[in-house]
């Protein structure tokens, strides 16, 4: 026969279970990046990507990877490094963004946080296409060394973190909805990305 101590022993395991798959069921952190290969990605442009050990990983030329999601509110987290294979290093990630009607290969028509330490408007930045246009607080970041990079766009209002440090903000309703994109700049530079996640606030 069960006693009632061990049926009050199986009933408190089976909710701390419960409680454990709900916590998880209810996390609104959305991964963007597999981790194993480009599923939910599409490659515009001339940079080769690839996944290597569990990190997205640009070389090779200009072009862009987009994410399938797409969205306009939102709050985003992401690891980055970024290095110089023979040229400078230059590159950022994207939202709201989509590829140019004219020319899929081209520069994306949105907003542009910017990955890049060896020129004024620095990693932190928020860019415009080809306009430096949020200044970022101060350079945080070095070439060769891995950093998260935060950000919240609502609106018209965006805020940038560099590594959980609040760097910039701005407020522009320019670009509305789009998706998120990577950018390999030129060549001889390396762009390496992992532990993407998006929160969709438009929901």
């Amino acid at each position: 026969m069960i006693t009632m101590k061990r049926i009050l022993t199986m009933v408190a395991c089976a909710l701390l279970m419960a409680c454990a798959a709900n916590g998880e069921d209810k996390s609104p952190w959305v991964s963007l990046f597999n981790g194993k290969d480009l599923s939910g990605w599409k490659v515009h442009g001339k940079a080769t990507w690839s996944v290597q050990e569990g990190v997205l990983v640009g070389v090779g030329g200009m072009g862009h990877i987009y994410t399938d999601a797409a969205c306009s509110d939102f709050e985003f987290k992401g690891t980055f490094r970024i290095s110089e294979q023979g040229s400078k290093a230059n590159s950022g990630l994207y939202f709201r963004a989509n590829p140019p009607v004219d020319n899929v290969d081209g520069f994306p028509k949105g907003y542009e946080a910017q990955i890049c330490n060896s020129q004024d408007a620095y990693t932190g930045w928020l860019w415009k296409p080809g306009k430096p246009t949020g200044k970022a607080t101060e350079l945080l970041t070095k070439d060769g060394e891995w950093f998260t990079y935060r950000m919240k766009a609502v609106g018209g209002h965006i805020q940038f973190w560099i590594n959980d440090k609040p760097v910039m903000t701005y407020d522009d309703t320019e670009y509305k909805t789009g998706h998120f994109a990577i950018q390999g700049h030129n060549p001889g530079m390396k762009i390496e990305a992992k532990e993407l996640f998006y929160i969709n606030l438009g929901k």
